[in-house]
């Protein structure tokens, strides 16, 4: 199995005649991905390839049957398309956009919430289950069916713990970006339930960074609720003191959101974390002892 997305999955894309939603659109249909329609006002009619387009979300769920839309549109344009989706029903809405004001993100994820929908992002490459469905920008050919679940904040360090995982013997059954914004839709303990609740989720890597708190949060879930073996890695350890990192999600306040925090509060779980990306494996090997 997989979480969140199969090989039944009908998507649409939210941009897709802009430069990256078209690109994007014709990878994913290229990767086995189900993509019923895709979304740009003004260009009802239209089509990408045998894509049809809709002017709106709502006129695309009138013609087909949807369960995800994944959102290519400049960061002033994505909160309204982020909004169209929840107002169409859209079971589960993936923003890959990046730069939305953490404000607007406060208001967004209420939105969706309220409607009982779930959010994934912004700022994030989306998700793949290897082999049945890939939505977002994750390059498949690295990625092998398994039952490794992935969760990570960073998208290019999911791309190299992966490729390692898969060199190394072990596929995955989900994995997903769950976007590096202080502010974001669905976090590791989010993810980390789902994953636990997955029988053919056998062991969860969690990819985390310096800032914020969602990888202490992750890890008391860990402690408390997870019965699978888990291993961690946290990237931005050897960062200077001040130093800016590229996520917005990267901000140490007051003390906390520190590696060492981080780490130790893995540790406390029985979480043995990496110093680098090509140890996972290795530390997979021994808690799963396979």
């Amino acid at each position: 199995m997989s979480i969140l997305i199969d090989e039944k999955t009908r998507v649409i894309v939210q941009g897709i005649t802009g430069r990256d939603g078209s690109f994007h659109a014709r990878s994913m249909v290229a990767d086995g991905t189900d993509i019923v329609g895709g979304v740009t006002p003004g260009k009802g009619g239209q089509k990408l390839d045998d894509i049809p387009v809709y002017n709106t979300v709502a006129d695309c769920m009138k013609q087909s049957g949807v369960d995800a839309s994944v959102i290519f549109v400049p960061a002033r344009f994505a909160s309204a398309a982020i909004r169209e989706a929840a107002d169409a029903g859209v079971p589960l809405i993936i923003c890959i956009t990046e730069g939305l004001p953490v404000v607007e993100m406060v208001s967004n994820y209420h939105y969706v919430q309220r409607r009982g929908l779930r959010l994934i992002g912004p700022n994030c490459p989306g998700l793949i289950s290897p082999g049945k469905c890939k939505i977002g920008i994750m390059p498949a050919r690295i990625h092998k069916p398994g039952s490794v679940g992935v969760i990570s904040r960073s998208g290019t360090l999911t791309y190299e713990v992966v490729y390692n995982l898969t060199t190394s013997g072990y596929g995955q059954s989900t994995c997903i970006g769950i976007g590096g914004d202080p502010v974001i839709g669905s976090s590791f303990t989010d993810m980390l339930e789902l994953f636990e609740q997955d029988p053919d989720t056998d062991s969860v890597i969690v990819i985390g960074e310096i800032g914020g708190e969602d990888e202490e949060a992750a890890a008391e879930f860990i402690k408390h609720k997870m019965s699978k073996p888990v291993v961690g890695f946290i990237s931005g350890r050897t960062a200077p003191p001040g130093k800016r990192m590229g996520h917005a999600g990267a901000i140490i306040s007051g003390g906390k959101g520190t590696p060492d925090a981080k780490i130790k509060a893995f540790n406390a779980a029985g979480v043995p974390v990496a110093d680098k990306p090509d140890q996972i494996p290795t530390l997979l090997r021994k808690q799963t002892g396979r």
